[in-house]
């Protein structure tokens, strides 16, 4: 009998799976954060306990000889407008407002623009724009829908200004951080990455028309912002000192310019020197399709398997996209190539391994290096000869040139450093990390269509030759059985018995030979990875290499700047899982004997922004527990199961479950805290609310458990730390590794 009968006879419909409840859509809280009497800050707004600039002191200091830098920062409502300004060099704040007949004080802001150097983020995009607007004596409403085309239409604010007769002023001494600063993120979320003491979001809707306690308040918010400048400011200070020595190497502004930014324009301009014309943006059409051009050295393959993969590449069509860089071809990208125990798959971002949860210790006779080719792609470019046809042979004498230049300052860093002169080896390694950044650079804009150095040709070239130069020395290592248990763009890891090593050497030096890369080794005595792009390695020192989800820049107080590329996320527990791998030191005690709270924060971006939901009101009146069951979506199946009509896979659950879930559902948000649309929690006990979406009402991902710390103590630590949550969590990341 079917195991869906009923009596003699049976429903058509299909079996039932059971599961849990269906999710269902939940209430969103009310926005009582756009109430008019929604006054968040208020008295400490009020307040206002910063330190000022008085006119007279500004002046005296913007007609100085050395009048320092502003960071600054604008706000604009429907009838207000803020420009504020806080001095690094002394901590002092000014600003400038309208009034409430929207008037604004246009000598004050120009004086502040002309006299300092300026320092904003997406400031050259955003707010000189408005700045400029405000200069030429457009109205709060102009420069409020101006606004409005900027970020919400998207619209190029240059073809705004021209649409008002408004010219951006050239000459200010201004520096825009947001294409400094690594990953692209929002200025809260680099608040959050660099431990701020306040994350906080728009206190109010930017349509809002403002008032006067509201103008109080975002007045004090945007000095708050400031303050988040300044901090990010600071921790790029060796960035941007990279970009002011090639400045002046190069007699341009490159201040606010990214890597790729850089090396396109150092390149390009160069290259147009030696040309005697700067060359065009190339234009070439989608479906171009190109073939990659065998180097000869990657003939030498011994295996069917890789001989075969070899001719999968040579017969390959690799063909431009729609967005204009490479697809790479199905018969490539489903590859999996199998050598000795491991597995690898080739794409665009280059060689990868396939392993997950493993851990390699070495025994007593075995040793674990990890070889990296220095400078990888440079050297493809240079070894094959390879330049952009529309920049002509000449691309390639500039790029030899940097890459000799930047070779010769790290030797003299180096010289210098061992000779004990400080001052002379800082100067050296500072033109040696200048010049990586348009080398490293210029690679990422092979596969730009926006770029002068576009050549999706090139692309292939590169990324195929170094997949498949890895691949080779691969192969030559596990036919003599040397084993290779991880390989990653650039490198690979080796894990030869101790009578092996000699033989490994021979063949690195051999695969140099014909394929003229240079190999640099370092030891392991452990790698744990949880897959080829999240690990950690344990050197024989005791110090680690960790990766992507292992990642913990915050350890390195020297080189803070590595801060700003990733969130946190419960630090501790990579921090506890380090101490065991190294010291033996259990996770409990590395976790409960930690008493800096920035260790167990974690920072989240939520769109349209998260709200912490601490009460809720009774769900919809109802007699019986099938009427709310009904009023939550669900429909009666059979056997006093109940669906969602709209469910996929008929999933069913019982009355009672459907009942507890339609509670959950209906029962609206009640009290709430309007977060913001980046958030930073600790995980506490005790926690009866929850953070949801501020849209749908949805938990945010993570959150369970979770007590939002948008400010952190000035003193003291926590006394609701959940310290089982961050050991279980660091016992799971133990698992993950291959640990346990």
């Amino acid at each position: 009998m079917r195991n869906d009968a009923l009596g003699l006879f049976w429903r058509d419909e299909p079996p039932i799976k059971r599961t849990a409840a269906p999710k269902g859509k939940r209430t969103p809280p009310a926005p009582t954060w756009l109430s008019p009497d929604h006054l968040p800050g208020l008295a400490e707004a009020t307040a206002f306990n910063v330190p000022m600039f008085t006119d007279d002191e500004l002046i005296l200091l913007g007609n100085g000889s050395r009048p320092g830098h502003m960071v600054f920062d604008i706000e604009i409502y429907k009838n207000y407008f803020l420009a504020a300004f806080k001095h690094v060099e002394t901590g002092k704040v000014c600003y400038v407002e309208s009034d409430l007949i929207g008037t604004i004080f246009l000598s004050k802001l120009q004086f502040i623009l002309e006299k300092f150097t300026t320092i904003g983020f997406n400031s050259n995009g955003f707010d000189l724009p408005i700045c400029a607007m405000a200069l030429n004596g457009k109205t709060i409403d102009q420069m409020k829908e101006a606004v409005r085309r900027i970020i919400e239409v998207g619209e190029n604010y240059r073809e705004v200004l021209k649409s008002y007769k408004v010219k951006q002023p050239k000459g200010y001494n201004h520096i825009d951080l947001m294409e400094v600063a690594p990953l692209r993120a929002s200025l809260k979320i680099y608040a959050g990455r660099m431990h701020a003491p306040r994350m906080q979001d728009l206190p109010f809707h930017p349509d809002t028309h403002l008032s006067v306690d509201q103008v109080t308040i975002t007045r004090f918010y945007c000095i708050n912002d400031l303050n988040n400048t300044l901090l990010m400011y600071n921790m790029l200070s060796q960035q941007l000192q990279l970009r002011m020595e090639l400045g002046q190497q190069y007699n341009q502004d490159l201040r606010s310019k990214s890597d790729a930014q850089i090396a396109e324009y150092v390149i390009s301009a160069e290259v147009a020197k030696l040309n005697g014309e700067r060359a065009t943006r190339p234009t070439i059409t989608p479906g171009t399709a190109y073939r990659f051009k065998t180097p000869d050295y990657l003939n030498l393959f011994h295996s069917p398997l890789m001989q075969q993969a070899l001719a999968t590449v040579q017969n390959s069509m690799f063909i431009v996209a729609d967005h204009g860089s490479i697809e790479m071809p199905a018969e490539v990208k489903e590859l999996k190539i199998t050598i000795g125990q491991t597995t690898y798959k080739m794409g665009i971002g280059g060689l990868h391994s396939t392993e997950s949860r493993i851990a390699h210790v070495v025994g007593d006779d075995e040793k674990l290096y990890d070889v990296d080719a220095a400078s990888f792609y440079p050297y493809i470019i240079m070894n094959q000869g390879l330049f952009p046809g529309h920049l002509g042979p000449n691309f390639l004498r500039v790029y030899k040139q940097l890459v000799d230049r930047r070779l010769a300052a790290k030797a003299l860093g180096a010289k210098h450093k061992k000779e004990g002169d400080k001052v002379a080896a800082a100067y050296w390694n500072l033109i040696a990390n200048s010049l990586k950044i348009v080398i490293n650079g210029s690679y990422g804009k092979l596969g730009s269509k926006y770029s002068n150095l576009y050549a999706p040709d090139l692309l292939v070239q590169v990324t195929m030759s170094g997949q498949l130069s890895l691949l080779l020395l691969i192969e030559w290592l596990e036919l003599n059985g040397i084993r290779v248990v991880s390989a990653n763009t650039d490198g690979i890891v080796i894990k030869p018995r101790t009578n092996q090593i000699d033989a490994m050497n021979n063949i690195i030096k051999q695969w140099e030979s014909v394929s003229h890369f240079e190999m640099e080794a370092n030891e392991y005595k452990g790698l744990y990875s949880r897959d080829v792009n999240s690990y950690i390695a344990v050197k024989p020192d005791g110090t680690v290499k960790t990766k992507g989800a292992f990642a913990n820049p915050w350890s390195n107080q020297d080189e803070r700047s590595g801060w700003l590329s990733v969130n946190p996320s419960a630090q501790i527990c990579v921090e506890a899982v380090e101490k065991l791998l190294t010291t033996g030191t259990p996770v409990a005690q590395t976790v409960r004997n930690c008493s800096d709270i920035t260790k167990f924060v974690s920072v989240r971006a939520v769109k349209g922004g998260a709200v912490h939901v601490t009460e809720k009101s009774a769900p919809p009146p109802h007699k019986t527990k099938e009427e709310l069951i009904q009023l939550a979506g669900y429909e009666p199946y059979f056997g006093g199961l109940w669906k969602f009509p709209d469910q996929e896979g008929m999933s069913c659950v019982s009355t009672d479950s459907a009942y507890d879930n339609a509670m959950k559902l209906l029962m609206v948000p009640a009290v709430s805290q309007y977060l913001g649309k980046a958030v930073r929690w600790y995980y506490a006990t005790n926690q009866t609310g929850e953070m949801v979406y501020a849209l749908s009402g949805n938990t945010v991902p993570k959150s369970t458990g979770a007590k939002p710390l948008m400010d952190l103590p000035t003193e003291g630590f926590p006394g609701d730390v959940d310290w089982d949550w961050y050991i279980n969590e660091a016992e799971k990341q133990l698992a993950q590794i291959g640990y346990v």
